[in-house]
C-alpha cells in the first residue's frame, strides 16, 4: 500500500475509533453521520454529537477533496489553478461542563498533482490543542506529556519544536496576541526534505492522531462530575467567543474550506452552540477565571520545577 492509500485508510479508521470511544465515554448521545459530496471534487463523512451527558456539541470529520486550487486558497504557497488532493480528519469537542476543556485535533495530507495525475509535491500537517475554561495544572501537564511521548517515537526534539509553533499559531492576534488555550503541538509542511521521508512523516502524524484519546479522555473523566452554576457557564460562553473569533479570523483549515467551496456545515461544526461577547469584560481579580487567563501565557509545562495541583 502506498503513502496516499495508507493515509486515506488511516483517517477512516481513526474516525471510527475516536467516535466509538467518545460515544462510550459520553454514555448517552450518539454521533449522527452525514456523507457528502463536494461539487468541485471529493467529499467526506461528517459525524456530529450533541446534547449528550458530557458533550454539548462535537464533530469528528473525515474529508477527501480534490480539484483545481483557487487563487487565494493557500495564500500563494503553491500556484493558483494547481491540481490538488487533500485528505484528513478534524475534530472539535465542546463539553457541557465548564470544568471540562474544549479540545481540537486534526491530521492531514496535502498533495499537488500534475496534469498526468503524478504527485509533484506532498506534505503533512496537523496538531492537537487544549482550551480549558478553568485551570488545572495537572491536566495540562498530562496533556502535554502525552503529546511529548508521541513525538518522541520519531524524534525527541519534535515536541519542543512543534509546541513553539502551536504557541505562536493559536493566538488571537487581533486581541494583542491573547492565547486561545494552553495549546499543545502544531505542525505543517512536513516534507521529505525536512529530515524524514514521506513514510516517516506519515507515521509521525499517525502517532499524534493515536495520542488524542490518551491525552484527552482522562481529563474528561477527572472533571466531568465537578459541580458548576451560572457563573461558570457565563465564563465558558465568554471564552467560547474567543474560540469563535480565532476560527473565523485566523484558522487555516477553516479559511481553506471556505475558499475551496467546502461543505459549510462541516467547516463550521467547530463552532460552539452558545457563546457570548461582553463589552470590555474582565474577570474579577483573584478569581478562578482570572487565574485561567494568567495561565494562558506560553510556558514549559513539563519543566521539572513545575508545581503539581
Amino acid at each position: 500500500m502506498n503513502v496516499h492509500q495508507n493515509f486515506r485508510a488511516y483517517v477512516h479508521d481513526l474516525q471510527d475509533h475516536i467516535c466509538s470511544a467518545l460515544e462510550a465515554q459520553d454514555g448517552a448521545a450518539k454521533f449522527r453521520e452525514d456523507q457528502w459530496q463536494r461539487p468541485g471534487g471529493g467529499g467526506g463523512r461528517t459525524r456530529v454529537i450533541a446534547d449528550g451527558a458530557v458533550f454539548e456539541k462535537g464533530g469528528v470529520n473525515n474529508s477527501e477533496v480534490f480539484g483545481r486550487l483557487p487563487a487565494d486558497a493557500l495564500e500563494g504557497r503553491i500556484a493558483a489553478d494547481s491540481r490538488f488532493f487533500a485528505c484528513g480528519l478534524s475534530l472539535v469537542l465542546h463539553p457541557s461542563n465548564p470544568y471540562v476543556p474544549t479540545v481540537h485535533m486534526n491530521v492531514r495530507m496535502f498533495e499537488v498533482h500534475d496534469d498526468s495525475d503524478a504527485v509533484t509535491d506532498r506534505w503533512f500537517g496537523g496538531g492537537v490543542d487544549l482550551t480549558p475554561y478553568y485551570f488545572y495544572e495537572a491536566d495540562v501537564r498530562h496533556f502535554h506529556a502525552t503529546l511529548r511521548d508521541a513525538c518522541a517515537k520519531t524524534d525527541r526534539s519534535l515536541y519542543a519544536r512543534f509546541k513553539h509553533v502551536c504557541d505562536e499559531y493559536f493566538e488571537n492576534r487581533h486581541r494583542g496576541g491573547e492565547a486561545r488555550g494552553v495549546c499543545g503541538i502544531f505542525f505543517d509542511d512536513l516534507r521529505t526534505e525536512a529530515g524524514c521521508d514521506d513514510a516517516e512523516w506519515m507515521r509521525f502524524v499517525q502517532d499524534c492522531g493515536d495520542a488524542f484519546l490518551p491525552a484527552y479522555q482522562p481529563i474528561v473523566e477527572a472533571r466531568r462530575g465537578t459541580n458548576y452554576g451560572v457563573r461558570e457557564i457565563d465564563w465558558q460562553e465568554i471564552r467560547r467567543g474567543r474560540y469563535v473569533e480565532f476560527n473565523l479570523v485566523h484558522d487555516r483549515g477553516t479559511l481553506f474550506g471556505l475558499r475551496t467551496a467546502g461543505r459549510i456545515e462541516s467547516i463550521l461544526m467547530s463552532l460552539p452552540p452558545r457563546a457570548q461577547w461582553r463589552y470590555d469584560y474582565a474577570p474579577e481579580a483573584g478569581s478562578a477565571e482570572a487565574a485561567l487567563l494568567a495561565a494562558l501565557a506560553p510556558r514549559d509545562w513539563l519543566a521539572e520545577e513545575a508545581s503539581h495541583v
